[in-house]
């Protein structure tokens, strides 16, 4: 049964099916980020000082770490294009439990590792491989796991149902921040060092297995099942990363241009603001955290009240306005960290998450409204974990060594500030989506397909 009905030309939600899709899309969601997150998080605080060399200083063992995390943003474009095409070709559901297993087992591996003092230079190599595994599955996460909310949902609804897996993030990032912050304010240093960081990654294992199970119990949307149908009966004109950026080039670098913003102001906000507080203000690391897990409670809130307004007003003037807002942040944020107030870092770093959310929560819809069901999944996909490569993964490490040999915060803010105007270009360019149908979408690029048989480009 579909999540929508259509009679007398009015869509009637299935709610209750809407919901448990909705909710088995966020299980899994929330397990993946709770696994990437805890490594950003670690990376920061355990593991430069027990699984990696040591370094001359304090910035240069952080970027050390930071490069390290830089390996799963590398796997992810390459997680999506292998998911993606199995995503594309076997269904969505199938690909996000191979992922989630896969996320999972690497996450707990690397509690158990032995420490550089105890095996030398394989810590960090068993470490780097086992992120690869974490990017790897994370790169395909994400396209199944929207795009399973976006195809059940009814059109003019789509952005507020799709932003729901988005909400999961920062759930993910809050059980992760929160763990972490228990053990290091309930532990001596020396013994989260020694053993309670551990913890954290071992009990990736009860929330992988909860997501899997509630993952069992959904079923693809019923537009994938006939795309799926055409494909096995080989009526359609293909599927998968090729045909995407053969056919829907300008969907795929406007996604990739919307994503470049986003995803830097995001790891600048929760993952540099952890060192620029630490290591450069010397806070203290428990009430880092514990400031940083009530902004992502504050995140989660947002996002799907943004996706509402996004179905209302549209989605480019709600994503123009992240872009652009989002773009001022650094050139007054750091300024306020140097208050070292606890409730004016708690703000500001709320309210970066807001901006965030402005362009954060429309994305599945409008990656969804760019792509052709047959080819949904792959061209979501690489839009989205591509731009990681050059974006998020280098944001804070490029963050933490203008702060090591300048001492500034100036080249960040600046830096942020270019990706926002870069972003800013890609929304102007962006066609609005706003109720959009998935069903005319791909009788259009049927259409498309049949005039150019022979592998001409549609240009879309």
């Amino acid at each position: 049964m579909s999540s929508t009905q259509r009679s007398g030309g009015v869509v009637a939600v299935d709610r209750s099916l809407l919901t448990k899709i909705v909710s088995a899309s966020m299980a899994g969601t929330v397990v993946e980020w709770y696994d990437f997150f805890l490594y950003a998080t670690a990376s920061t605080i355990v593991f430069n000082k027990v699984l990696l060399p040591k370094m001359g200083n304090e910035y240069d063992a952080i970027i050390a770490a930071f490069l390290t995390y830089a390996v799963g943003f590398v796997a992810r474009p390459l997680g999506g294009i292998v998911f993606g095409q199995i995503g594309d070709r076997l269904g969505r559901k199938q690909t996000l439990q191979i992922t989630i297993m896969l996320i999972g087992v690497a996450t707990v591996l690397m509690g158990c590792l032995p420490t550089y003092q105890q095996i030398g230079v394989w810590a960090p190599i068993l470490l780097v491989t086992l992120r690869f595994v974490q990017g790897l599955a994370l790169g395909g996460e994400w396209g199944g796991a929207v795009l399973l909310v976006a195809e059940h949902a009814p059109d003019s609804q789509r952005a507020f149902w799709a932003s729901w897996p988005q909400a999961a993030v920062p759930v993910g990032n809050v059980l992760a921040t929160a763990v972490l912050w228990i053990m290091t304010t309930t532990l001596p240093a020396e013994g989260f060092l020694a053993w309670g960081w551990r913890v954290a990654f071992w009990l990736s294992a009860v929330v992988v297995l909860v997501g899997y199970y509630i993952r069992t119990k959904i079923t693809d949307a019923p537009i994938f099942q006939a795309a799926k149908a055409e494909l096995d009966s080989e009526k359609a004109a293909g599927y998968g990363v090729l045909e995407v950026l053969k056919r829907y080039p300008r969907g795929v670098l406007t996604g990739m241009g919307l994503r470049f913003a986003e995803n830097i102001m995001y790891y600048l906000v929760v993952t540099f603001s952890i060192v620029y507080l630490g290591t450069g203000l010397k806070m203290n690391t428990g009430a880092i955290l514990g400031v940083i897990a009530i902004a992502h409670v504050c995140h989660f809130i947002v996002i799907p009240i943004v996706g509402r307004v996004a179905d209302r007003v549209g989605r480019k003037p709600v994503y123009l306005a992240g872009a652009v807002l989002g773009g001022t942040w650094g050139f007054w944020a750091f300024p306020a960290f140097g208050t070292k107030e606890t409730w004016v870092i708690l703000l500001t770093i709320i309210v970066g998450l807001v901006f965030h959310a402005l362009m954060y929560a429309g994305q599945p819809a409008i990656m969804a409204e760019m792509f052709p069901t047959r080819m949904r999944y792959s061209g979501v996909s690489i839009s989205y974990q591509v731009t990681s490569i050059v974006a998020g993964s280098l944001a804070p490490v490029f963050a933490t060594e203008w702060l090591k040999s300048t001492g500034s915060w100036w080249p960040t803010a600046l830096y942020l500030l270019i990706a926002g105007i870069i972003t800013t270009v890609a929304v102007i360019a962006l066609r609005e989506t706003r109720g959009a149908s998935l069903h005319a979408l791909d009788t259009a690029d049927a259409a498309r397909a049949e005039a150019a048989p022979n592998g001409a480009e549609a240009r879309a």
